[in-house]
């Protein structure tokens, strides 16, 4: 199912069906940095591996104290308001 790889930096190719059967096998080769092209019926459908380095790991509260919402943020103007109850 596999094929061999040419070289280190093309992505190993593997039927669908052989990844999901050893899944955290391939899984522990991802975390070491290898690649993989997922095929099906001998055509691409996937691409797995490790995220890119430049991927940004999110920081709870990091704008914190940067953001304000007005006081009048969930109020509407009375035209607004009369505009869309009356459905026009």
């Amino acid at each position: 199912m596999s094929e061999p790889r040419p070289n280190a930096s093309s992505p190993r190719r593997v039927g669908v069906r052989e990844f999901r059967g050893n899944l955290t096998s391939f899984l522990k080769q991802v975390q070491d940095g290898q690649r993989f092209v997922l095929m099906s019926h001998h055509k691409v459908v996937a691409e797995i591996g490790p995220p890119s380095v430049d991927m940004a790991v999110r920081k709870p509260g990091a704008l914190r104290g940067k953001i304000s919402v007005p006081d009048d943020f969930d109020s509407l103007p009375a035209d607004v308001l009369k505009a869309m109850e009356e459905g026009t």
